[in-house]
């Protein structure tokens, strides 16, 4: 075994001490500043809005052709559906 103390929980290899607890939570309770909060990255937009999610059902056959083209096209799944809708409904 090696010598690292596994009793002390840390948070990206600093010791989460009662000591650090406070102070983050003294921080926090005086808020902050939105502009000064780090974005964190997320999905890209997609269209004018944010996108939403449509939960389908796909039978064993058809999601089996779905992936086998998805793998040929180097997309993802979803990319095809999306491209197929598109090409179905005449939108761009």
């Amino acid at each position: 075994m090696n010598d690292k103390d596994f009793s002390t929980p840390t948070s990206g290899g600093v010791p989460i001490t009662d000591d650090l607890v406070g102070r983050l939570a003294d921080e926090a309770e005086e808020g902050y500043e939105v502009t000064d909060l780090r974005r964190r990255g997320g999905r890209r937009p997609m269209g004018s809005a944010a996108a939403d999610v449509v939960p389908v059902r796909l039978d064993p056959e058809l999601r089996a052709a779905l992936v086998r083209r998805a793998e040929h096209e180097h997309i993802s799944a979803s990319e095809v559906i999306r491209s197929a809708l598109r090409a179905w409904l005449d939108v761009a």
